[in-house]
């Protein structure tokens, strides 16, 4: 596979995961009703640091180095992309 073909990938793989979480955090509701679009932001932020997480963790079980590092920092982040979902709903 060529390097070009490899970047574009790469792009678009990324390109797709932000248009999902922009999907995925509500992008249509501030839309329709005319309301700030500073959440949707926000939640596509907090949907981010839990991905990061997620893929901490996964490296955790494939590395051999430093699994407690990747361990420890993933569920870190998971842990406060869930505090920033409760906190952004108001239920802290």
């Amino acid at each position: 596979m060529s390097t070009t073909s490899s970047k574009t990938l790469t792009s678009f793989k990324y390109v797709y995961l932000i248009i999902f979480f922009t999907l995925l955090s509500g992008i249509f509701y501030p839309l329709i009703n005319e309301l700030s679009i500073d959440i949707v932001i926000t939640g596509v932020f907090v949907l981010f640091i839990g991905l990061i997480g997620g893929i901490l963790v996964f490296k955790s079980t494939t590395s051999e180095t430093k699994k407690e590092i990747f361990f420890g920092i993933g569920f870190g982040l998971i842990a406060l992309s869930l505090y920033s979902i409760y906190y952004i709903t108001g239920t802290i």
